[in-house]
């Protein structure tokens, strides 16, 4: 089992829960190097001065904000010290909503909770869930993580508890800072309709298990075969045409939709 990244307690009024954190997500990127094509030797990258052009060692470079165009203040480790919030080792909650009232956008990183191995922990925790649970409520805390200050969302899961990191509001952009948002254009009740049956014919209940990273599953499986000396040809795709006759577009869709799904449940049954 993967170890704890924080240990600490979660603190409601003068009740301690004492718990550790356990990151709940595992990142499968594919990960690449640079290589140089005709020797197949590793690109490595220097720390260059801009003003010599000699490289620099890394005992020898500071941190540097830069205040207007080319001019920088330094930051020592003595200032990140200075601003760093209190390490409490606690998550201090302030309030407690409903979850539907939290927009997704606000969510950031995902950890698990779980109880600390000590006298009362899990019992202590267990009431929390379980209040929280009866009464459909999250809580909103914070607590420091590597330094920084985090705005927390606590919510019971399957009979655990999770915590989500999120995003402060200024850290958030709306759609009113996007150019070209919102859209002003007023939609064709009938295609309207005809869009509402094709959501209707695509919608099922949410199962995780049904969604696969498929670009990764077929990256891993070139990268298998060229390694084995297998040439590997590109198949030529088809460009999707512009649309231009919605009405059209959706029924074609609608009734794509159904033959597929004709052709899914001949196969169960099958």
């Amino acid at each position: 089992m993967a170890r704890a990244i924080w240990s600490g307690s979660i603190s409601l009024g003068l009740v301690n829960v004492p718990v550790k954190l356990h990151s709940a997500v595992k990142r499968k990127d594919v990960h690449f190097n640079q290589l140089q094509e005709s020797t197949g030797a590793r690109i490595r990258y220097k720390k260059v001065s801009e003003s010599s052009g000699r490289e620099v060692t890394s005992d020898s470079i500071v941190k540097g904000y830069e205040i207007s165009k080319g001019n920088y203040v330094p930051v020592t480790d003595e200032d990140f010290e200075a601003a760093e919030p209190e390490r409490t080792h606690t998550i201090d909650v302030e309030d407690f909503i409903a979850l539907e009232e939290v927009d997704p956008m606000h969510y950031a990183n995902t950890y698990w909770i779980a109880p600390q191995d000590t006298k009362g922990a899990s019992k202590a925790y267990v009431l929390l869930r379980d209040a929280m649970d009866k009464k459909g409520r999250v809580a909103i805390g914070r607590f420091v993580l590597r330094t920084k200050e985090h705005l927390v969302l606590i919510r019971p899961v399957n009979g655990a508890l999770a915590l989500h990191t999120m995003l402060f509001p200024d850290e958030i952009i709306t759609a009113n800072e996007v150019d070209g948002l919102p859209v002003r254009v007023k939609a064709d009740p009938r295609e309207v309709r005809m869009a509402e049956q094709l959501i209707d014919s695509l919608t099922v209940k949410w199962d995780p298990k049904r969604y696969r990273d498929t670009y990764r599953e077929k990256l891993l499986d070139v990268i298998k075969r060229k390694a084995k000396g297998e040439e590997i040809v590109t198949e030529s795709r088809e460009e999707r045409a512009d649309v231009v006759d919605l009405m059209a577009a959706l029924e074609a869709s609608i009734e794509a939709t159904k033959s597929r799904r004709k052709k899914s449940r001949a196969k169960k049954s099958a």
